[in-house]
């Protein structure tokens, strides 16, 4: 019998990046003064009920998403690229770079799992050599304008969970011999969907739990 093959989950945020992608882009967004002062105050009342555990990480990806509500998904697109050399890949960890590439010289099937939006991850994806992207889906109107909305489920808590499972079914992947690399609470149901969970530089709520459970934890460098 064929041994069935091992893959290697990765969040982006947090975990793979030392930093939020989403506070790298408005930080890039108010500096062109793309930002409007209602959409500041949304996002930084949105974020005191985040930080105080009152709002989900889908409800904050929610708030954050309405941004793109009337622009067009090309103008993102056209600098997604210049935009992750100059403003992510410096924040890169590089303790996390070498347990990538470690998973890659064993040949295990590298999936980048993020709440993020594709356009942002697509450079990434194709810097860092992973075979599938899992991540939030922008949805465009029919009139050719980005909605504000998500197409299909933000990418976190449950769905990640399901979108290893589909992996695992589609590819033949053994989820029990797998991994995962997560920083928040929000990435427990697809550390607990393998057998090698891992946390990394993780959120107060996640060490406590990684300490009840016994799992390793990883820092940035």
């Amino acid at each position: 019998m064929t041994p069935m093959a091992t893959a290697a989950f990765f969040d982006f945020d947090q975990t793979l990046l030392e930093v939020e992608s989403a506070q790298m882009g408005l930080r890039m967004l108010r500096e062109r003064k793309m930002l409007t002062t209602g959409y500041i105050l949304k996002v930084w009342l949105a974020n005191i009920f985040y930080r105080g555990h009152c709002l989900s990480e889908a409800g904050m990806a929610r708030i954050l998403l309405t941004f793109y509500r009337g622009r067009r998904l090309e103008e993102f697109e056209a600098t997604a690229e210049a935009f992750y050399q100059n403003h992510l890949k410096p924040y890169l960890a590089p303790r996390m770079l070498s347990v990538l590439d470690d998973h890659r010289q064993a040949e295990h099937r590298l999936v980048l799992i993020s709440g993020s939006v594709r356009y942002m991850l697509n450079p990434v994806v194709r810097d860092l050599g992973f075979e599938r992207l899992y991540c939030t889906d922008l949805e465009v109107g029919e009139d050719g304008l980005l909605t504000g909305r998500s197409r299909g489920p933000i990418c976190v808590d449950q769905v990640k969970s399901n979108y290893a499972r589909q992996f695992a079914r589609e590819t033949g992947v053994d989820l029990a011999s797998s991994f995962a690399y997560g920083n928040h609470p929000a990435d427990l149901p697809i550390l607990e969907a393998v057998g090698h969970p891992r946390v990394v530089e993780p959120s107060r709520a996640l060490a406590r739990i990684a300490a009840r459970r016994g799992w390793p934890v990883l820092s940035f460098r």
